[in-house]
């Protein structure tokens, strides 16, 4: 991989042309501001081998700029900061108090390795920070005194990464990400403890997880200013919290629209803006897509209304300086969502500003507008993704004319219809199988059923009910039906309980409601992709097929019969709600234990949608074995979970515990 290169001073470039225009714009006095949330430089610690070698830039002194510092008054977002800080502190009391035993001063953090960019005369703005400036070490014992440095002033652009650079941090936010949602949702479980409710207020757990991620120094890109892709982060990622963006470095700010490096921290004096979050509150937005008019910030009121002259200052004088160095910005697009977030937020990629005005409101308040337009070569937009995905739920043959083999595969056993695609070659093969919504058992393992003992729950499970008693004294899934973290075994409520059908611990027996469809690729024969976002730790559906015991498997492989067999699939339950991150003591759930596996699933004649799930050895679904219908161990259903949020019309992928080469369907071995 190349080196990382420091970007060249801008002092040593030809000083641009000033027209009257643009005078006019650099006219206001500007002082110090800080950033909110500017709290520590949390230093990832790189490997070996994707480790990059820093190479020192020429010197250059800076003489005066013709801008000042820039003003700007901070009570907002000063509120924020000490709203962040006083809920933290809360958090502390009441998750560290209850999980101290787990606590250790010492976790492990993850690299980030970068590497240059040739030199452009348009990123003059770019410049060096001196050597040392940023390396003062940072405490990992999580204690609410330790000093936390600054985040890094220094502006980079990593381009150059090889195939298994891109991979390497890919894994690297992946895991980031889960060890945020296992946090989130762990916390978020506190929220009934009496020590939650100090002050009569509750906890956001997505507040509180970031702030124990950046004790322990999991904030992503925190020991450089990322301008450009952050590694790892895909064009069409979803985040369904604001504070998600800033714990992988895709936006620095919780609540400002407009990221941006100060003019206090710029070694040059310039603000330069690195991304912008559009979430269309504001009545003097444009956005066409890859044509976008964003208006700046400041002079609006609590409903987004402009109530006051804007000025060139803050983030909006950082996007002027952008637009005029030629820097592009990350553009993160925010759309209302009714699924646990007030919003969820995608990220659609680099965008260049192409212009910048000061114009009149529709309020009749002066407001500065800049024209963006979006780099071509980028994957699609995945707010483009996102709509074109709701337009095939409600009318699929109006935007898809041509393609379809069936609308429903289920043919109406599932509560939502599963339509196959194929615009490819004339294969229909999915049509060829029975579908199966559930696994069918042997008949002695359901006359065994009628032995179970269940819990007396009218009106749901409660914590100390025996369905709670069976899975260690605990639910496996919050009020929302996500799975707090994977284990060996999970034990649902069955026929024997008295609980109802919306019992909290009846998740995976509600059967499939994300809407699915199988389509054909060039690459991975028949595949699944989903039509909308699934959330992490999200029950998806049963893996369905006739169960077999060994002799049965026996008979029916040698007949050629397709056969899964449970006992290859990867564990990756086991990382799902890992916290040894943050806790090293912590240790992965042993209880209740599995025997060993001894059976297998025939999908030669009867499968479903599971079925087509294309192999990934880093899956975005994990197998969880859950037990309701019978007390067997050994025979455990297989039902499929979220490993991360998968946005619409992405693949499903799973781990069959077979090498990547495998070409074929790796799970049907006959």
């Amino acid at each position: 991989m190349d080196a990382l290169v420091p970007f060249q001073d801008l002092n040593l470039l030809p000083h641009p042309p000033i027209s009257s225009s643009s005078t006019a714009l650099l006219t206001p006095k500007m002082e110090p501001k800080t950033e909110p949330l500017d709290e520590d430089n949390l230093r990832l610690a790189q490997s070996p081998r994707h480790q990059p070698e820093i190479l020192s830039s020429h010197s250059s002194h800076f003489p005066n700029s013709h801008l000042t510092q820039e003003s700007i008054s901070s009570d907002c977002e000063s509120h924020v900061y000490s709203e962040f800080n006083r809920i933290s502190e809360l958090f502390n009391a009441a998750f560290y108090d209850r999980l101290s035993r787990l606590r250790s001063p010492e976790s492990p953090s993850v690299p980030n390795a970068t590497s240059p960019t040739p030199r452009k005369p348009d990123s003059g703005a770019m410049v060096p920070v001196p050597e040392g400036c940023n390396q003062a070490s940072v405490s990992r014992s999580g204690g609410q005194n330790r000093k936390l440095d600054k985040r890094s002033s220094e502006l980079v652009r990593i381009t150059g990464l090889s195939s298994e650079d891109e991979g390497f941090f890919r894994e690297v936010v992946r895991r980031t990400r889960m060890v945020y949602d296992g946090l989130r949702i762990l916390s978020t479980s506190q929220q009934d403890a009496p020590a939650s409710h100090l002050d009569g207020r509750r906890l956001r757990g997505d507040l509180a997880a970031a702030s124990v991620m950046r004790e322990h120094g999991l904030w992503l890109s925190r020991d450089k200013r990322v301008v450009g892709p952050i590694p790892g982060v895909y064009v069409g990622d979803m985040f369904l919290y604001r504070m998600e963006l800033c714990v992988v470095g895709l936006h620095g700010q919780p609540q400002a629209g407009i990221d941006y490096l100060t003019a206090s921290e710029s070694s040059n004096g310039e603000p330069i803006a690195t991304s912008i979050i559009v979430s269309g509150g504001y009545e003097d937005d444009e956005d066409s897509g890859e044509v976008l008019i964003y208006s700046g910030h400041g002079g609006q009121d609590k409903s987004n209304r402009q109530c006051a002259h804007q000025k060139l200052e803050g983030g909006n004088l950082a996007m002027e300086r952008s637009m005029h160095y030629g820097i592009e910005v990350r553009v993160i697009r925010g759309f209302r969502n009714g699924v646990g977030a007030s919003k969820f937020y995608i990220y659609d990629g680099l965008y260049r500003i192409l212009d910048c005005w000061f114009d009149v409101g529709k309020s009749g308040f002066g407001v500065y507008k800049y024209k963006l337009s979006r780099i071509e070569g980028q994957p699609v937009m995945g707010s483009s993704i996102m709509k074109f995905a709701e337009a095939l739920k409600v009318r699929p043959l109006e935007v898809r004319p041509s393609g379809y083999i069936s609308l429903d595969l289920s043919m109406k056993r599932e509560a939502v219809p599963i339509p196959v695609f194929n615009d490819i070659d004339s294969n229909n093969e999915p049509l060829c199988f029975e579908y199966l919504r559930s696994s069918v058992f042997p008949a002695f393992l359901v006359n065994q059923s009628r032995m179970v003992s269940g819990c007396e729950c009218p009106s749901g499970c409660r914590e100390d009910c025996l369905c709670a008693a069976k899975n260690g004294g605990e639910f496996a899934y919050d009020p929302n039906g996500t799975l707090f973290r994977g284990k060996p075994l999970i034990f649902e409520c069955g026929i024997s309980c008295k609980c109802p059908p919306f019992c909290r611990n009846r998740v995976t027996q509600k059967g499939l409601h994300n809407r699915l469809e199988i389509f054909r690729s060039k690459e991975a024969g028949w595949a699944v992709r989903t039509l909308e976002l699934i959330q992490a730790g999200s029950f998806i559906c049963e893996y369905s097929g006739v169960v077999l015991t060994r002799d049965q498997a026996q008979i029916f492989s040698m007949n050629g019969d397709s056969l899964i067999y449970p006992n290859r699939f990867a564990g990756k339950w086991s990382e799902w709600g890992d916290l040894s991150r943050i806790f090293p003591n912590y240790s992965c759930p042993s209880y209740p234990s599995v025997p060993p596996l001894d059976f297998a699933m025939d999908v030669s004649r009867m499968r479903n949608v599971a079925c087509y799930i294309s192999h990934c050895s880093t899956p975005n679904v994990f197998v969880q074995y859950v037990l309701h219908d019978h007390s067997n161990m050994a025979f455990p259903r297989l039902m499929l979970f979220a490993l991360e949020n998968i946005p619409p019309l992405r693949e499903l992928s799973l781990d069959y515990g077979v090498a990547d080469e495998w070409s074929a369907k790796p799970m049907i071995c006959n």
